[in-house]
């Protein structure tokens, strides 16, 4: 196995530490990372600071720019709109492949996920909320087994998972994708591949309307 050298898992550490910031809106569009600031509140040398700016720099959530530094990446509603776009037939076709090999093993998971996500939606823990849901996203994607498909969907999700925190956020969306993960799960119960995907897609679809809507709010107000 080859040993990760410190100072990268250190920079790795911290792009995942500001992605998530980023995703959550703690980080918004034309915000800047100072990294001396960083450096001091995360105790850590401006060395793997820099080359954590890179990998955010390479997934878009970020520019570098020779005046101003780190500055967070505008999210346009019509990027969302695209992203989700081609990510509602990825995820569609994940959901398809699982129904149709779907184990009691995998089912279990899945509904031990979706009744933790259930909880954390009914006690208002948006956060949690979050996290779990997308884990289920992430493992139906993972367990579709289909290796094209899996690293597509993880470049685009980098860019992407900024737009599906946001979503969440309006209360008629969030009453809306509940349900939709219910017809998911019942799609799965019934092992209908056809349902399963026509569900899924429909789901992220709708997760990339919202999104775009709350990017033009956003802009005009």
């Amino acid at each position: 196995m080859t040993k990760i050298p410190a100072s990268k898992a250190v920079a790795e550490q911290v792009a995942a530490t500001l992605r998530d910031r980023i995703v959550k809106g703690e980080l918004a569009p034309f915000d800047r990372i100072v990294e001396r600031r960083l450096s001091a509140k995360l105790n850590v040398s401006r060395t793997p600071i820099r080359e954590a700016l890179k990998l955010l720099e390479a997934d878009g959530l970020i520019e570098i720019t020779l005046h101003r530094g780190a500055i967070v990446s505008e999210y346009r509603p019509e990027e969302a709109f695209l992203l989700f776009d081609v990510i509602a037939l990825l995820e569609s076709l994940a959901a398809r492949r699982v129904c149709e090999n779907i184990t009691a093993k995998t089912l279990q998971r899945l509904e031990d996920f979706h009744g933790e996500m259930l909880d954390h939606h009914r006690a208002g823990r948006t956060n949690d909320y979050f996290d779990i849901n997308t884990i289920i996203h992430d493992y139906i994607v993972e367990s579709s087994s289909h290796s094209v498909l899996i690293a597509t969907h993880e470049r685009l999700m980098i860019r992407a998972r900024r737009g599906r925190f946001l979503a969440i956020l309006n209360p008629d969306r969030l009453t809306q994708a509940v349900s939709e993960h219910e017809d998911l799960m019942q799609a799965f119960r019934d092992m209908d591949p056809d349902a399963a995907a026509r569900v899924w897609e429909t789901h992220l679809r709708h997760t990339g309307e919202t999104v775009a809507n709350v990017l033009r709010d956003q802009a005009d107000s």
